[in-house]
């Protein structure tokens, strides 16, 4: 029997009892027990401190627009849970949350004790697959080269910018932030970057060049006009 919307939500919120894991190993085998659905539709990955969020929504908006079926992961949410996990525009129904957290959970099967956050991306990225997604937009949780999200390989990578955040978990310093913002940056994937800070620039670029990947930075390969 499928719980209920109400029941699932509270299961979920409790996985928040784990509190923040950083590492890639967990989501990596749960996703593989899932039969990675990851790797069946194309991916942009969005990180950076501010603006990340609106960013993905932008982006989202764009593709489908252009006749694209788009799958959109942004957090938090606002109101509901379901405002976390998007298919052209709307939030994934209440049913399908609560059958995929069973079969996440079957999954997991004991042996694996995942985060909220890394259950909810397992989530989105399950709901994408199985809702024939052509193209999702994933927005990083925190930092990046240990978030859940960067499980993907991604067609493109942004970061929006960096500034101080998350120190506990992510560094004292604006080059130790960026560092971890840039471990989303793999290799060949082109990276388009916004306005960076020297500092933030120069880590970026030094990641993308060990990487084999462009980078397209606000300013020198691009702008924007408008009032």
């Amino acid at each position: 029997m499928i719980p209920s919307y109400a029941a699932t939500v509270d299961f979920l919120y409790s996985l928040q009892k784990h509190g923040v894991k950083l590492g890639l190993d967990t989501i990596q085998s749960l996703l593989e027990r899932a039969g990675k659905p990851q790797d069946r539709y194309l991916i942009l990955h969005i990180g950076g401190t501010n603006g990340k969020g609106s960013t993905a929504a932008m982006v989202a908006s764009v593709l489908q627009a252009a006749g694209y079926r788009v799958g959109l992961y942004t957090s938090p949410h606002l109101l509901d849970f379901r405002e976390r996990i998007r298919v052209n525009g709307a939030p994934i129904p209440e049913q399908r949350v609560a059958m995929l957290t069973q079969g996440l959970q079957d999954a997991a099967a004991g042996t694996l004790s995942p985060t909220f956050f890394e259950f909810t991306t397992a989530m989105a990225f399950q709901h994408f697959s199985e809702s024939g997604v052509e193209i999702a937009v994933v927005e990083v949780g925190m930092g990046g080269r240990f978030d859940a999200t960067n499980v993907v390989r991604p067609l493109v990578a942004a970061i929006t910018n960096v500034s101080l955040d998350h120190q506990k978990h992510l560094g004292e310093s604006i080059r130790a932030i960026a560092f971890e913002k840039a471990g989303i940056i793999k290799r060949d994937v082109p990276v388009v970057c916004g306005r960076l800070s020297p500092d933030a620039a120069e880590v970026v670029q030094e990641v993308a060049r060990n990487r084999g990947a462009p980078v397209y930075q606000f300013g020198p390969d691009f702008g924007f006009e408008g009032d």
